[in-house]
């Protein structure tokens, strides 16, 4: 039984609608010259697929129309896209990198 206090997983399916918590920034460092995302204490690192993926994460849009918009963009398939678009977006939303 989990304690009074302890926050619940969400659970990123194709419904779920993600943005970026206030206190995380979505930036490209020149210097380095790849996208960051910053946090608190932390820097993640997402590979050029995964920014495109933040990118869309606007508060907005469902994982699923998101991934209905690179399947299109990719030319792949929405299934597939769909599959690794929750996969990566549960790792950042458990990481606290994501809200609903």
């Amino acid at each position: 039984m989990s304690e009074p206090n302890t926050p619940k997983r969400l659970i990123v399916t194709s419904e779920t609608v993600l943005k970026l918590p206030r206190h995380i920034k979505l930036r490209h460092d020149a210097g380095r010259g790849r996208w960051i995302l910053l946090a608190p204490e932390r820097v993640f690192e997402p590979d050029e697929t995964s920014v495109e993926v933040l990118k869309l994460c606007d508060g907005e849009r469902s994982v699923g129309a998101i991934s209905a918009i690179l399947a299109e963009q990719y030319q792949a398939p929405v299934d597939v896209i769909t599959a690794d678009v929750i996969e990566m977006l549960q790792d950042l939303t458990d990481k606290g990198a994501l809200k609903s």
